[in-house]
């Protein structure tokens, strides 16, 4: 099903029709691993600009359909902390000082990221870092409407009435519903997959079947298909892309650090190494601390950020050439 089939997405550019390459990008907005792949992935989307098609599918991590309530809930949030701690160690993503509970569903979130493509890429790519920061971050993952409401507060460009509004409509609910079925027919190639530790990316048991794990990457061009699961390298997903897409070039640059915050508007340690000339914080930033490392904010993204509101500390405009 190509991108402009789907319901709920706007037609492509007239220019997006001429990519040689489709990305299928399984993911969820509240997966420590997909958080944990955004800097590789911001860097992918750069490499293969105009030449691909990426379309995300939210596969609904926590899914009520197919999870059973936790008999110990504070049990399972302290398990989970440490859990999403262990994967930060490895991604070098974020994660919260204080995790106030496991996600209760994944459908709020992945609603919300849906319902954000219809007001432009730029936009929904915000609110989807929004809904990561509300989880890996604040420690609050966005599992409710009022959830997600409080995390895209403020967020320069977003029309929060319209977000809201799109959530309920029955063509974003048809397309959410299409997602997490596609995600639950993965590809044989990852079923019962093995390879390299921490997160090899081999289907995982959903109720009755599989969905893929959390992040996998389907490139499909000219020359057939390839499935990039779980945790890798960047240069596996080039190395897929070019397999179905030859000739494909891949020739962009790294940033500048302010160039690179304007365009992200929120970058971690690992995006400034990913996607930045030297790895160094911007100067125009405003700091935030983590639990594995800061996050550096675009002042106009920092402003109305739930980090920086009296709930939580201010953070401080970091102007230091150090990490």
């Amino acid at each position: 099903m190509t991108a402009a089939a789907r319901p709920g997405v706007p037609e492509p550019p007239a220019d997006a029709a001429a990519g040689v390459l489709e990305v299928v990008e399984y993911t969820d907005p509240l997966c420590p691993w997909a958080w944990g792949s955004e800097p590789k992935l911001r860097r992918l989307r750069a490499l293969l600009g105009g030449q691909a098609v990426w379309r995300p599918v939210y596969g609904m991590l926590f899914d009520e359909e197919e999870d059973d309530p936790a008999p110990d809930p504070a049990a399972e949030t302290a398990w989970y902390a440490r859990h999403v701690a262990g994967i930060s160690a490895h991604t070098g993503a974020p994660h919260a000082v204080r995790l106030a509970r496991v996600a209760a569903c994944s459908r709020p979130a992945s609603l919300a990221a849906v319902a954000a493509e219809r007001q432009g890429a730029a936009v929904a790519r915000a609110v989807l870092r929004r809904l990561r920061e509300s989880a890996f971050v604040l420690g609050e993952p966005a599992d409710s409407t009022d959830g997600v409401r409080a995390a895209v507060a403020g967020l320069p460009g977003l029309d929060e009435g319209l977000l809201l509004a799109d959530m309920t409509i029955r063509q974003v609910r048809d397309r959410l519903a299409a997602d997490r079925a596609e995600a639950r027919a993965p590809v044989p190639e990852v079923l019962g997959l093995s390879g390299p530790a921490p997160h090899p990316g081999a289907a995982k048991e959903a109720g009755d079947g599989y969905r893929y794990a959390l992040p996998t990457l389907l490139f499909v061009g000219p020359a057939g298909r390839r499935v990039v699961p779980g945790w890798r390298p960047l240069g596996e997903y080039l190395a897929a892309a070019r397999a179905v897409a030859p000739g494909l070039r891949a020739e962009a640059g790294p940033l500048d650090p302010d160039a690179a915050l304007e365009l992200h508007l929120s970058l971690t340690r690992a995006d400034l190494e990913q996607l930045t000339t030297d790895g160094r914080p911007p100067a125009r930033a405003v700091r935030l601390e983590s639990g594995n490392g800061p996050l550096w904010l675009h002042p106009a993204y920092a402003e109305g950020h739930p980090a920086c509101t009296e709930r939580y500390p201010a953070p401080a405009a970091d102007r230091s050439p150090g990490h």
